[in-house]
């Protein structure tokens, strides 16, 4: 199995760039399909961005497209998401997460994603 642990998060201001970065350990990132989630205080958690085990293609949330950007080093273990003009609706706990047996059509569900890190907040101040 798979763990995983997120950084980068802080505080910016309207406008600015952060980039959240999710070290995996314990087996190899290639046969996982990773994620990023995010929750913000009093909602529920929400699909952000994901990138296909084997072929890296990726799928954004509609609320993020043209604004993030998610990557993946298989070699080096680690899964990023860009994050520029930023808006203070992207305040929330960003988690990335991952799955090995996701299918297509649950890319964006909670339920898809069987492991998780613990989350790194992000505050976008206006």
């Amino acid at each position: 199995q798979v763990h995983l642990v997120e950084s980068g998060g802080g505080l910016v201001q309207t406008g600015g760039s952060l980039t959240l970065s999710c070290a995996a350990s314990g087996d190899t990132l290639s046969r996982y399909t990773m994620g990023w989630f995010r929750q913000a205080p009093g909602k529920e958690r929400e699909f952000v961005a994901t990138t296909w085990r084997n072929t890296g293609r990726t799928y954004y949330a509609d609320s993020v497209k043209g604004r993030f950007t998610i990557s993946r080093d298989n070699a080096k273990s680690t899964l990023s998401l860009q994050m520029n003009n930023l808006e203070p609706e992207d305040t929330a706990v960003y988690s990335c997460a991952a799955s090995q047996s996701i299918i297509l059509s649950n890319i964006r569900s909670v339920n898809g994603y069987g492991y998780w890190g613990q989350g790194t907040q992000v505050t976008v101040s206006s």
